[in-house]
């Protein structure tokens, strides 16, 4: 094996492979040496070194060269017996190569074909890759067959022994945006631009955009002449509805923006809590919170802030609550406690996680008061806490017993008191049976 055929090698197995020079140098001197280690045995100290440049293969057995015509024997016998060495060094390398490509494509958008479907998981074809999109990752409903054409974005890469494992997405929130910059010339050409996006995939999407033009309407581009853009879209995702709605740099802009369609009145901040209380009519509140609370949902993800949804009696009432309630602490005067609802400290929840400089700039005390005052807030949001898991598994006792039937127990008769000189049974007062007191 002399330089320019070593040089041959490389160079063919790089331009085919597509598999760095550097690697495949390496694999055959891990091959010569496998094969000198067979000839001259395990216990020698063999070196194998081949130069760049050249080609040029030099050996060391115990420190002495190994001789020209001994070297194109370790050649032939390398050639033979350590083909297993260089297929592995090439899958590795391959692996690798395959591993650095897919990894730069996380989150990207790729289409591919179904080759197999299994129940908990679907094998997609595309390049060079057999990937993986888990049940877990797919569209809550959908199904696939083989030969089905599927878009998907690139979860996750990782390598497997000498082979590379690509998990795909059809949930992620990514894939949405994805969408909108293959199938919206605007966003492609980054005229328009997606801000931020929620989602729950099979069911619905927000996406929130802006526009470098102020003479281009982004909503209405994105939405397409008669709604053919996002039709394309939607069809894409089996039908999950898309609310698109203007970006805005101002929360209290942004955030009626993101309950669309409801109707708000007012957006209360309360910076202390990173959250936004917003009122709306009474007869828009079951539209702003949406079926099972979605809508506020996607809409508090979109904005990066909580919202608490209510109508301004509801504010009202609640605002006497929680003025009442922490007025029962010892420290907090009306005036502190007006001070900390203004704030939308609702809860004795929400008052156990203030910062305690926060509470000292709102009251005036000094930081033991102020320590005294969380401390108690905890105490009694653990209370509340356990007597609505008391309360819940009350519910579900009742409800289980409804189920299987079973009749609610009459509630018990008080019994009376028996006749003493002057009064009789039916005059007499009723004794309190311990443990009946009143709901708390």
């Amino acid at each position: 094996m002399n330089g320019p055929e070593v040089l041959r090698i490389v160079d063919a197995i790089h331009r085919d492979k597509k598999i760095d020079e550097a690697i495949v140098f390496e694999g055959i001197e891990q091959a010569i040496l496998s094969a000198a280690r067979k000839h001259y045995g395990e216990d020698c100290a063999i070196t194998v070194s081949i130069e760049r440049k050249t080609g040029l293969v030099t050996a060391l057995v115990d420190g002495e060269p190994v001789p020209e015509e001994e070297l194109g024997i370790l050649g032939r016998i390398a050639a033979q017996t350590a083909k297993q060495v260089m297929i592995q060094k090439i899958r590795e390398a391959e692996r690798d190569t395959l591993f650095d490509e897919y990894s730069e494509r996380r989150t990207h958008l790729i289409t591919g074909t179904v080759t197999r479907v299994d129940q908990s998981v679907t094998t997609v074809q595309f390049d060079k890759v057999e990937a993986l999109l888990p049940r877990s990752e797919q569209i809550p409903g959908e199904t696939h067959k083989v030969g089905d054409r599927v878009r998907a974005i690139v979860l996750e890469v990782r390598k497997q022994g000498t082979r590379i494992k690509v998990v795909l997405s059809r949930k992620h929130p990514d894939l949405v945006r994805r969408l909108f910059e293959v199938e919206i010339p605007e966003v492609t050409e980054r005229i328009i631009e997606v801000r931020s996006l929620s989602r729950e995939a099979g069911y619905r999407s927000k996406v929130a955009v802006s526009c470098f033009d102020n003479s281009i309407d982004p909503v209405g581009a994105c939405v397409g002449v008669r709604g053919s853009r996002i039709k394309t879209i939607i069809e894409e995702l089996d039908g999950e509805r898309i609310d698109i709605v203007r970006w805005n740099d101002s929360l209290p802009v942004l955030i009626p923006n993101a309950l669309q369609p409801a109707e708000v009145e007012d957006v209360i901040m309360c910076p202390m809590l990173g959250k936004v209380i917003v009122l709306v009519r009474e007869d828009q509140l079951s539209l702003a919170i949406g079926k099972m609370g979605q809508n506020v949902r996607l809409a508090s993800k979109l904005v990066g802030w909580d919202i608490d949804v209510m109508t301004r009696e509801e504010l009202d009432e609640q605002l006497d609550r929680s003025v009442q309630a922490f007025s029962q602490i010892t420290q907090v005067t009306e005036d502190l406690a007006e001070a900390l609802v203004s704030q939308g400290f609702f809860s004795f929840d929400d008052l156990s996680v203030i910062e305690p400089d926060h509470l000292q700039e709102l009251s005036g005390l000094s930081a033991e008061e102020c320590e005294e005052i969380v401390t108690r807030a905890e105490e009694e949001s653990e209370r509340e806490e356990q007597e609505n898991k008391v309360r819940k598994a009350a519910e579900r006792a009742d409800r289980d017993a409804q189920g299987r039937g079973e009749k609610k127990p009459a509630p018990v008769t008080p019994p009376v008191a028996p006749a003493e000189a002057g009064v009789s049974p039916e005059s007499a007062a009723p004794v309190e049976s311990e443990g009946d007191g009143g709901q708390a």
